[in-house]
């Protein structure tokens, strides 16, 4: 019988700041600047989750919608499956779970989790959408390692809407494995667009994504509400943590 992955070691050193000092706060805010403030205050309640602050924010609620493009994408959502980095299932009023907890890495740097959890119809596993975000300090963005391994670092951008929303678009992409090391190419990936606000009147907070290919088109997405509560938290639990951990940026 084959030893299950072992966990990376927990972390002992200081997470660092943009500035290269120790964070006082989240990943998000170093990263939105003066600009995190325009959030609306349940959102920089949500991103503002930190090591410092000393909490989580775990989410339930419900997939309104679910949905995948054309048949010819399902092979290219199982491949993503495998690592967590992409799911193939479709649905309406699909449960979900979304759990950010912050922990330092075993490279100091401040980290925060974004591991979504579905049940779809018909399915006995849950399928499980693994990500994991750094700051990158140089260059005031936000890297997300995707899936368990943390093998696709994605840059994000950061834009709070008007209306206190915030908008995330991923960009440039690179593998990590070993001593690979290269640029992913687009043709074989996919660019995410996310929106989260708050709705006052029922008192949830609102998700749509999209993840677009240029060849293929539209890949996959989903939209739906959840309510989020915010537990006491000095590090990530472990079902969260990825089974590797990645230094390049």
């Amino acid at each position: 019988m084959t030893a299950p992955l072992a966990r990376s070691p927990r972390p002992r050193r200081t997470p660092l700041s943009r500035t290269g000092g120790p964070t006082t706060g989240s990943v998000f805010r170093a990263a939105l600047g003066d600009d995190f403030d325009r959030l609306h205050p349940r959102l920089q309640e949500r991103f503002g989750v930190s090591v410092a602050d000393g909490r989580g924010c775990v989410g339930t609620g419900v997939m309104t919608e679910v949905r995948r493009g054309p048949w010819w994408t399902v092979p290219f959502l199982q491949i993503g499956r495998l690592r967590n980095i992409l799911i193939a299932d479709v649905g309406r009023d699909v449960p979900f779970r979304i759990e950010n907890w912050p922990y330092v890495d075993p490279f100091g740097r401040e980290t925060v989790t974004f591991v979504r959890e579905y049940r779809a119809p018909r399915r006995r596993a849950v399928s499980r959408f693994d990500a994991t975000m750094v700051l990158d300090p140089g260059r005031g963005t936000v890297v997300d390692y995707l899936g368990t391994h943390q093998h696709l670092a994605v840059d994000l951008d950061l834009h709070v809407e008007d209306d206190g929303s915030l908008h995330l678009t991923s960009h440039a992409q690179r593998f990590y494995e070993g001593r690979a090391a290269f640029r992913f190419p687009m043709l074989a990936s996919g660019t995410a667009s996310l929106r989260e606000r708050w709705d006052d009147d029922p008192g949830v907070f609102r998700i749509s994504l999209e993840v677009h290919n240029r060849l293929f088109g539209f890949l996959f997405g989903y939209e739906g509400w959840f309510t989020a509560e915010y537990p006491p938290a000095s590090e990530a639990p472990d079902h969260v943590r990825p089974l590797r951990h990645e230094e390049r940026l």
